[in-house]
């Protein structure tokens, strides 16, 4: 999820779980460990394609969190000798925001490596977009009232709100996306329409419309669901792509690692002598997040020179929140 997000879901922690011992300065140190998972961005990488399978690597592992928490206790009952007594929730506090992190990042699409080093696979519920005001909002109001608020048990309050409408707010979203889901497979059966694998994820900023991607070989379904529009269907357009021309490039390993990051949805087309991987699942109707340039024509007709991978500037469209806006309500807008 974004930071302000992050800051704010362990500003609510910290604060729900030490607030009433040591007031505001849980929310301090909420709002620090929240931040904290996500400073993996600044470390150096081999090159665009290693920084994006890595980020949400041994940061966002539930196991590297459970052995630095001592480390980070000892540290803060150091800068705090008067809370020695609080250790127990002191423990608390620091493991529930690193995991709390963790965990909501597995329920977006990008994926997080829970498991490392163990399983570098990346858990990815896409049950919710990567910002969403209406899960953020709950948490930065409880939160707000905690901090500049005079009643301790006021404040108290209003953070147990905020936490369990954000948490009612997630449970909505994978019962949306169980829902679209289930209808979408009915859809492909009904018209026997072939698929090697189906990914549903929100659209931006919100959890009533929903974007659908159909892999199928060599070409592959872009579509979307609304739960209001009244329309029964999802609607799909087809697209070719172009995955055999990988052929000469799936023993490097960075291509093999991007290939499985995605779960299998990405696409393959070539664009002025480059070879591009583009990632499938963040984006819509053709504006991908995330491309990457894999290769550049050789001398030898047909053939592809691997270099290193950069990832390539997306252009996004004018109009597109419009657009949004529009299919929320109608699923003919094109």
């Amino acid at each position: 999820m974004d930071s302000v997000t992050q800051i704010a879901l362990g500003s609510a922690v910290g604060h729900a779980v030490l607030g009433r011992q040591i007031g505001r300065r849980a929310i301090l140190w909420g709002a620090v460990l929240g931040t904290l998972p996500d400073l993996d961005v600044l470390l150096p990488a081999a090159h665009d394609a290693a920084a994006f399978t890595e980020h949400r690597g041994f940061s966002h592992s539930l196991l590297v969190m459970a052995l630095a928490t001592p480390v980070l206790v000892w540290l803060i009952r150091r800068i705090h000798p008067d809370t020695a007594h609080l250790r127990g929730r002191w423990y608390a506090l620091v493991y529930l925001v690193l995991a709390t992190h963790a965990l909501l990042d597995a329920f977006t699409v990008y994926g997080t490596q829970l498991f490392w080093p163990l399983s570098h696979y990346p858990i990815s519920g896409s049950a919710i977009f990567i910002i969403d005001p209406l899960y953020t909002l709950p948490l930065l109001i409880g939160v707000g009232v905690a901090l500049f608020g005079r009643d301790v048990d006021r404040g108290m309050r209003a953070n147990t709100v905020g936490l369990v409408l954000s948490c009612l707010y997630l449970a909505w979203a994978c019962g949306a996306k169980w829902h679209t889901e289930r209808v979408v497979h009915d859809y492909l059966a009904q018209e026997g329409i072939p698929h090697e694998r189906v990914l549903t994820t929100p659209g931006a900023f919100n959890t009533l419309i929903w974007r659908i991607v159909v892999m199928d070989g060599d070409t592959y379904l872009e579509g979307f669901y609304s739960l209001i529009d009244g329309h029964p269907l999802p609607t799909f357009t087809r697209h070719t792509h172009s995955p055999d021309q990988l052929a000469e490039l799936k023993s490097l390993p960075h291509v093999a690692r991007l290939r499985q990051f995605t779960h299998g949805y990405y696409g393959v087309q070539e664009q002025d002598d480059l070879l591009i991987f583009s990632d499938l699942r963040m984006g819509m109707r053709g504006v991908y997040v995330f491309r990457f340039a894999l290769a550049t024509r050789d001398d030898d007709p047909g053939a592809w020179r691997p270099i290193t991978p950069y990832r390539l500037e997306t252009r996004y469209r004018t109009g597109q929140l419009g657009w949004l806006r529009q299919r929320l309500r109608d699923a003919t807008a094109d």
